[in-house]
């Protein structure tokens, strides 16, 4: 049995700094594990008191009878690295450290946090700065949370993991105000040593867990995280993650427009999707969308039967499901038909969806019939049934005739209780059937459903032969440059000439024919548009005058006055796309989205994380082009003619290999626009940007 297993599952604990009084936090947990029945060894250590209850208590860590599995420090920070330094000594398996004044309060912090840490040696260190774990499966509970002041934890399938302490005790009360039970809570806070990835990975491991929730304020390794994901993912174990920090008021745009899309968020957004992990949109969802996918049933498609006794909440689930793309046909003929033999009357509704039972009351065989005939439809998905007032008398009644219907069908069935009846809910969900109190919430729900049913892991891409890149370039790289290093990896750029004065340039143009641009060949400014250095539809006569005023206005607005140009010819028609990458702490991405100058306006993008292996293939790169809102514009849209996705999609790969060959050296790469023209004609790369360090 290796560290983190004797921390989940000790056999024996060490309570370092323990109080005698049960109301201090030092006292309770003590408390609470004679409390919930720790079946092990528990070992309090405080100088000051001979006993804790009916417990010995010890004077220091040396006196200890016996090793313990785990020791729980309650000390502070310089009197911890003492008891670390000593736990280890003993040989224990892991510390868990309560707490703070570590590397979340600063430069002292962090220098006594590596001090914890060396201390502890080859000892694992849980926290510090955390409130500790909670294995409900065994009875264990090494923390000192209130919210293990309840009598009662239910045990169940969802294991959680949380990089802060508070949010800890939140998902366990409100789990169990729920009728949700949880199989492992674990807080690892400040990360000294254990982390996020090391306990998603052992409960992939874990019998007793079927979904592991997350919440997150930054992954740390993100390599490490990745793989656990994945192994996640592949054992049939979905993640649900709650994810802080969405603003993006602190995200620092650089060189490219692709960083301000990009931005730290939509960066997680693109990693949790690669490896399967659910993205809960709110706290609420973290447990609600658990719960759901514990029920481990399968979504195949987007049909949802509505099932009331309520008029207004069927209208309120109808709607939401609506927005969120969710159908709710009317039942087919074979399914009506089965509903009408339940009921007969006027004031029944069987043929529209919702299907409304108004009249039915507190008839649960009209509830199982109905429900097990909307199971057995062809035309349906799932089935969301509706909880009315009229169940607040015998809520066993309405509750046990859904429960009983579970096993008609493998398709998802949830609940939504419309009055304020938490004692509904939480009845619901402890026999299985996912409860909500809002109808966003339910369809929060079937969307992670069809997330997890709609994963597959991507394919590894190679890099490919390597491209010969000019090693002595460096720096920013003026827009010629950076397409001839675009164009080494398949991606072209329109017929150009660079150029020095208007008679070379009014030359070129003569050469290319047709309506040309012009613009100021530097590698100063990026954003060429914005100091006045770009001018378009010019014809080889208006070249002299247009360079002469693009000089005077670079000159004022930029601070030099340009010596070269490059003469364009226009591309005409066709879709404008920008394709870029970004780099931060979590790894490097290739960007797709709405291009041209109102980029950032559109914020219409997708996303990939490159892989260790290099670059994206084509089945990922399809997938991208396909997210984007602006597909129809590519697939023809009203009758038009129908883009070179397939060229698009080789310049996205193209541009990964390369991005994925340069690595560290490349820090900024973008093309924008790259104009996507009709099918067979390809892509031409009309402006870009590229930085390369020494």
């Amino acid at each position: 049995m290796d560290a983190i297993c004797r921390l989940l599952k000790p056999r024996s604990v060490a309570i370092i700094g323990a109080s005698a009084d049960a109301g201090k936090t030092a006292g309770r947990p003590v408390s609470y594990l004679v409390k919930h029945r720790f079946a092990g060894d528990i070992y309090p250590v405080n100088p000051k008191v001979d006993r804790i209850g009916d417990l010995t208590c010890y004077p220091g860590v040396d006196a200890l009878p016996a090793v313990p599995d785990v020791g729980l420090v309650l000390l502070g920070p310089e009197r911890a690295t003492q008891a670390v330094r000593e736990l280890a000594r003993r040989g224990t398996a892991a510390a868990i450290v309560l707490a703070s004044g570590y590397a979340e309060s600063g430069g002292d912090g962090a220098r006594r946090q590596q001090e914890l840490l060396e201390a502890a040696g080859p000892m694992r260190i849980l926290g510090p700065n955390t409130i500790g774990l909670v294995n409900l499966t065994d009875n264990i509970v090494l923390s000192a949370s209130g919210a293990l002041e309840m009598d009662h934890l239910a045990a169940g399938s969802i294991g959680v993991v949380s990089q802060s302490g508070g949010i800890l005790g939140a998902y366990l009360s409100r789990a169990a105000a729920r009728g949700i039970g949880l199989s492992k809570l674990i807080s690892t806070s400040n990360e000294a040593d254990l982390e996020l990835a090391d306990f998603v990975d052992r409960l992939v491991d874990d019998e007793a867990t079927k979904v592991i929730a997350l919440y997150v304020e930054a992954v740390r390794n993100p390599a490490k995280f990745r793989e656990a994901a994945l192994r996640a993912a592949r054992a049939g174990k979905p993640i649900v993650a709650f994810k802080i920090g969405r603003s993006e008021a602190g995200a620092q745009a650089a060189v490219s427009h692709t960083g301000a899309l990009a931005g730290a968020d939509r960066m997680y957004d693109a990693l949790f999707k690669q490896v399967g992990i659910v993205r809960a949109g709110s706290f609420d969802d973290l447990l609600d969308v658990a719960a759901t996918l514990v029920t481990q049933r399968a979504l195949r498609g987007k049909r949802v039967a509505i099932l009331t006794s309520t008029g207004g909440a069927g209208t309120l689930v109808s709607d939401a499901l609506g927005v969120a793309g969710f159908q709710t046909p009317a039942p087919d003929e074979l399914t009506a038909q089965g509903l009408r033999a339940l009921q007969s009357g006027e004031h029944t509704v069987l043929d529209r969806n919702p299907i409304d039972v108004t009249l039915a009351g507190l008839r649960p065989d009209l509830l199982r019939g109905a429900i097990r005939t909307l199971l057995q439809s062809d035309s349906y998905d799932a089935l969301i049934s509706i909880i009315g007032s009229s169940a607040l008398a015998m809520p066993e009644l309405v509750v046990g005739a859904i429960q009983d219907c579970l096993d008609a069908s493998g398709k998802p069935v949830l609940a939504y209780v419309s009055p304020h009846a938490p004692h509904i809910q939480a009845l619901l969900n402890s026999r299985g059937v996912p409860a909500f109190t809002t109808a966003e919430g339910c369809v929060a729900a079937l969307d992670a459903l069809c997330r997890v049913a709609g994963w597959s892991e991507p394919r590894d891409e190679p890099t490919g032969p390597a491209v010969r890149v000019d090693a002595s370039t460096e720096g920013a790289l003026d827009e010629a440059q950076a397409k001839a290093l675009f164009a080494g990896f398949g991606i072209l750029a329109p017929r150009e000439a660079i150029v020095s004065d208007a008679r070379e340039a009014v030359a070129a143009a003569r050469t290319m024919g047709g309506r040309i641009a012009l613009k100021v060949l530097a590698s100063q400014t990026s954003h060429k548009s914005d100091v006045g250095g770009v001018a378009l539809n010019l014809s080889a006569d208006d070249i002299p005058d247009r360079m002469a005023s693009m000089s005077d206005e670079v000159s004022r607005r930029a601070g030099f006055r340009p010596t070269r140009f490059l003469v364009q010819e226009m591309v005409s028609g066709g879709t404008e796309l920008i394709l870029g990458m970004h780099r931060d702490s979590l790894g490097t991405a290739i960007l797709l989205g709405a291009g041209g100058t109102e980029a950032e306006l559109w914020q219409d993008t997708t996303m990939r994380l490159l892989s260790p292996a290099g670059g994206i293939g084509r089945e990922q790169a399809y997938a991208m082009v396909r997210e984007l809102k602006s597909w129809p514009l590519l697939d023809g849209f009203r009758g038009s003619a129908k883009a070179d996705v397939d060229a698009l999609v080789d310049a996205i790969v193209g541009f990964s290999r390369m991005v994925a060959q340069l690595g560290e050296r490349l820090l900024e790469a973008e093309i924008n626009p790259v104009i996507v023209l009709a099918e067979g004609q390809g892509v031409r790369a009309v402006d870009g940007i590229a930085v390369l360090a020494s």
